[in-house]
This record gives C-alpha cells, sequence and structure tokens, in this order.
C-alpha cells in the first residue's frame, strides 16, 4: 500500500508541487497519510490493519429486478442487516443486504426511474490464498426490491418546487411532478425503515418499511442550491443541469450561484451506534466554498452535518468541516493537485467514521482506465470546530472563500487507510486497475460500505470491510421506464462488490454501549 501511493502522489506531486499550493496541510494527507508497512495505520491513539482483499461478488450488467428493470447502479449505497448476519460451521458467512440505486441509467440524460431499494441474500466464502481466478466468493442473491413512496418518485432531473405542506418543507420534484431523488446513501433501520440521502436537493428522506415517506430533512439555507429567475432574483433551484434523455437545456444552467454544486450532494450518510444521531456528508465543497473557476483544485473542504434524532423531530446538533484529500492531475506532468471527492461514509462509533473518497473518470469503460486515488479512509471528529448555526449556514455563507479554509475553524483529523487500488490484492482475484480496458478493469465510481464481524476469537476486532460499485446502469440490454436501451458506451459494466477482512479497533456495532 505505501510504495504504491507514496509513488502516485507524494513522488510525482513532490516538493514541486506543494511550491504551488499551501504545504503544510497537503503534505499531511499526502505522505503522512500513507499506510505503514503491513497495511496498518495508526489513529487517534489505536492501529487499524489492512488484512486484505478476501473475496469478490459479481452481479452482470443485465440483470433485472421485479419490476423488469436492469437490476443496476445499487452499489450508490448498501446496509446490512446485521442480524441476519451468521457464521456456518462450514466456514461461510450469510445474511441479508440492502442496496441503493441512485437515480437510474443517466448517462446519455436523465429516466424516469422510480426510487427503490434492493433486497439480496448473500454467502460469503472467505479466500486467504495466493491466487485464484475466480470471482464468486460474495454470492448476492436479488430477492426483491421495495419502490419508495410507492413509486411516486423519479430521477427526472429537479427542475420545479412542489411548496411546503404539512411538516415537509419545499421539495425538489421532476418534470412529471414526481419528488425527484438521487439517491446516494442509506441507513436502515430494525424496524424496516430507511434514512436515504440525496443529491439534488441536498436533502435526506425517511422511507417507512413499505416505501411511504415520513420525513424529509432540509439541510441549513447555505446547502439549498439558488440561481436566478427569469426577473433576476434569486431563488432556490434544485436542478443538477441534468436534462431527460433526448433533452437540451438552452441555455446550459451551469452551477447554482450558491448552495451544493450539480451531483455533489449529500453521499454520505451514517448514524451512531445509540441510533441517536444521523450524520450526513456532501461529496465535496459548496460552490461558495471554492473558486467557481478552479473548482477541481478548490472543492477540498465539504461539509458534514450531525442531526440529533432523540427528541421528535430531527434537530441540527452539530457540523463541522472534512478536508478531502488530494492526489496528483494523472493528464498533466505539471504539478496540479486535484480533489479525491468522498462517495460513502460509515460510522465506526459516535465520532469516528470511514470515508471512502475516489478521484473520477479513470476506470472500466471511461477514456482513461487507471485510476489514481481509491481509498476507504479514516476520519475523527473529536478535535474539530462545530460551524453548526451561525453565519456559515445563511445562504451563501461560506467556511472558505475561494476554496481557502478560514483560520478559524479546525477541520476533522483524516488518515488515509485502505487502497482499493492497490495491484498486488486486486491481481489475487485477476482484477487490475488501467489497461487492459476490460471487465476486469475496476470500474471508475465505488460509493458504498458495510462491515460485519469476523467472528474470531483470536482477532474479536476483525471484521469483513464490504466495499460496492456503482455501475451507472451500463448495459447493452438494459431496460428501463418501460423502454429498452444500449449504453453509448459499447460496454457492459457488471457490478462488482469487493470484500475485505480488516481490524477496527474502535467500532461499535448498532445497539451495542460505547467503549
Amino acid at each position: 500500500m505505501r510504495s504504491r501511493f507514496r509513488a502516485s502522489a507524494c513522488g510525482r506531486a513532490g516538493a514541486a508541487a506543494l511550491r504551488h499550493i499551501a504545504a503544510s496541510s497537503i503534505l499531511a494527507v499526502l505522505c503522512a497519510g500513507a499506510a505503514n508497512a503491513g497495511g496498518s495505520v495508526d489513529f487517534s491513539g489505536a492501529t487499524y490493519v489492512n488484512k486484505g482483499l478476501v473475496g469478490v461478488g459479481r452481479v452482470p450488467s443485465n440483470a433485472l429486478d421485479k419490476y423488469s428493470e436492469t437490476l443496476g447502479g445499487f452499489g450508490s449505497g448498501m446496509a446490512l442487516d446485521l442480524p441476519s448476519w451468521k457464521k456456518d460451521r462450514r466456514g461461510f458467512y450469510s445474511g441479508q443486504l440492502y442496496m441503493l440505486p441512485d437515480r437510474g441509467w443517466n448517462t446519455q440524460g436523465t429516466t424516469d426511474f422510480r426510487g427503490r431499494l434492493q433486497h439480496f441474500e448473500i454467502r460469503l466464502t472467505p479466500f486467504y490464498g495466493a491466487a485464484t481466478a475466480s470471482q464468486n466468493q460474495l454470492s448476492l442473491n436479488y430477492r426483491s426490491s421495495t419502490l419508495f413512496r410507492g413509486g411516486l418518485t423519479t430521477g427526472f432531473d429537479a427542475i420545479g418546487v412542489k411548496p411546503a405542506a404539512g411538516h415537509f418543507p419545499d421539495l425538489p420534484v421532476g418534470q412529471n411532478g414526481k419528488l425527484a431523488i438521487d439517491a446516494e446513501a442509506v441507513v436502515r433501520l430494525n424496524d424496516g425503515s430507511s434514512w436515504i440521502s440525496d443529491e439534488y436537493g441536498a436533502y435526506v428522506y425517511h422511507f417507512g418499511a413499505n416505501g411511504r415517506l415520513i420525513d424529509a430533512l432540509r439541510p441549513p439555507e447555505a446547502f439549498i442550491p439558488k440561481r436566478k429567475n427569469a426577473a433576476g432574483e434569486i431563488v432556490e433551484n434544485f436542478s443538477a443541469n441534468s436534462p431527460p434523455v433526448g433533452v437540451t437545456y438552452n441555455p446550459s444552467l451551469g452551477n447554482p450561484l450558491m448552495g451544493r454544486q450539480n451531483n455533489q450532494g449529500f453521499e454520505g450518510l451514517a448514524m451512531s451506534p445509540d441510533r441517536k444521531t444521523l450524520f450526513v456528508l456532501l461529496q465535496s465543497a459548496l460552490i461558495q466554498d471554492l473558486d467557481p473557476s478552479k473548482i477541481s483544485t478548490t472543492r477540498r473542504n465539504t461539509r458534514l452535518l450531525a442531526y440529533d434524532l432523540s427528541r421528535g423531530a430531527p434537530k441540527l446538533k452539530a457540523e463541522y468541516v472534512v478536508q478531502l484529500p488530494l492526489y496528483q492531475d494523472q493528464t498533466t506532468a505539471n504539478p496540479k493537485l486535484l480533489t479525491a471527492a468522498q462517495s460513502e461514509l460509515f460510522a465506526l462509533n459516535d465520532h469516528q467514521f470511514l470515508v471512502l473518497a475516489r478521484d473520477s473518470g479513470g476506470g472500466f469503460a471511461v477514456s482513461n482506465p487507471g485510476s489514481v486515488y481509491r481509498s476507504v479512509d479514516l476520519i475523527d471528529i473529536s478535535g474539530a470546530t462545530n460551524i453548526a448555526g451561525g453565519q456559515y449556514d445563511a445562504a451563501g455563507g461560506s467556511i472558505a472563500p475561494l476554496g481557502v479554509l478560514s483560520g478559524a475553524i479546525t477541520p476533522v483529523a483524516y488518515q488515509k487507510f485502505l487502497d482499493i487500488n492497490e495491484a498486488a490484492e486486486l491481481a489475487k482475484f485477476n482484477l487490475h486497475n488501467g489497461l487492459p480496458n476490460d471487465g476486469n478493469d475496476l470500474y471508475e465510481k465505488w460509493e458504498s460500505i458495510a462491515v460485519a464481524p469476523v467472528g474470531d476469537a483470536a482477532a474479536p476486532n476483525d471484521y469483513f470491510l464490504f466495499v460496492g460499485s456503482d455501475n451507472d446502469f451500463i448495459t447493452q440490454n438494459g431496460r428501463m421506464a418501460g423502454v429498452a436501451y444500449q449504453d453509448a458506451s459499447g460496454f457492459n459494466v457488471d457490478t462488482l462488490v469487493l470484500v475485505y477482512r480488516v481490524t477496527l479497533p474502535t467500532y461499535v456495532a448498532p445497539g451495542r454501549p460505547r467503549r
């Protein structure tokens, strides 16, 4: 892990890059953030260990769900039903896994995809050998789907607003008047209900076990995307500038003037073990917290919200800044550090989390077959500044003008942990990062995390870490909203789930007391 990371980040960026950009904080992420020999890192007084990849699961790109629609995109979020997790005397594990597709096939425009939660029965037989050509250690057997709000949601761009009514705030809606959801993360509760984070809002929704909408969380005004209307007034506008298939916006809407960026909403969602706090993390910085002319290099300072669920209606109680990791732009030999936006959040306890951060535009079926940064990292909010409720949360409120974090704010602690791109681990299962550009080259998007106990008395802090990919519904034999489709890429991209064995000494499972 360490040598590969240092070569791609510290080595290529090096001192030259640090002469161009504030050195101290970047050096900490690029160099000190690398893992030590053996795949271990020391963080906040504990040692976390990556013991390696032990399994792979694959679902074909042309699989269908119970509604005869393409079973894709469901690596956007996942939630393991821990009470169902069992270890058999023969050495395999089984359980129930819930996985979340986003807004449907959208590589050529948005569609009228009904949001849903997909239910799988899984079986894991971990492989601890040197190498295997098989990728079937994890089987994902599709069982059912639950439509959100009884099917009254859509993947169409959120071009309209349904005014607040009852206990619901203003809601983003598509051209057909349905609730527009680009679902990205899920926390499932024991009563069968689910909290779902969304990119269009960016909002968080609570759906019942039957898919009925129970609640909707509207974040502080600083997060709400706003544009000028025809009269020149600045108003909320939830569009992600993602027109439906066959439609062109003229003129293009571009990014909002303030609030969340297009397609950079709430990618991360987690809940404390006592189920009293809901945490929500933006994929990358708000518009007012970056330089709009240099988004890829200045979107580093993103925000993490914490909602109190213990006293009736959810209430914002804390907000923190997460400085995302940086990596060298592989399209140029010149020093240029880009932001690895985050794609998932998982709670280890009430103050420490796993964060899945990655680059974009690199992987199977895209123009650049290789990735520089795909990593499951560690963060700790204990020493960070709580910025909730003041000037920073007002409309246009900024923590980092032009991408430079205010000196009055201490961000969360951040540590690189598990490198998904590590060549030796991928090769054990006939996978790779980069050429050849084939089905064993990892696809670009890795967006979900789940954790399950190994149940090893000799290593009680060992867990299986599941990491899932979002295949963007890319297939040559697809079906959605009653229409057959073939993705213009010409590729078939299966959904992959990787399983690692890791040591997580501070993890507290839901329902257990804090250590």
